[in-house]
């Protein structure tokens, strides 16, 4: 059988950076903090992410956490 095992995670901040003039859709811009570690659960991500919104100039639209696995036989 089959499993995965956690190898690396990213924090990914979305911000909204104006419009397209010729669809009107927003314009995102990603920021991403590489190394996250592994264990760090969704509150403390959220910490983060609230201490680093306000040093930003766009406005926050999404946060992500990005998680690679690798696939092992066991």
């Amino acid at each position: 059988m089959a499993s995965t095992e956690l190898i690396n995670s990213r924090l990914q901040l979305i911000f909204e950076n104006g419009t397209d003039p010729v669809s009107g859709n927003p314009i995102y811009k990603t920021k991403s903090f590489n190394n996250i570690k592994l264990d760090a659960t969704a509150d403390q991500l959220m910490a983060v992410t609230k201490a680093l919104v306000p040093l930003q100039q766009l406005p926050l639209n999404a946060v992500r956490r990005n998680a690679t696995e690798q696939i092992v036989e066991g």
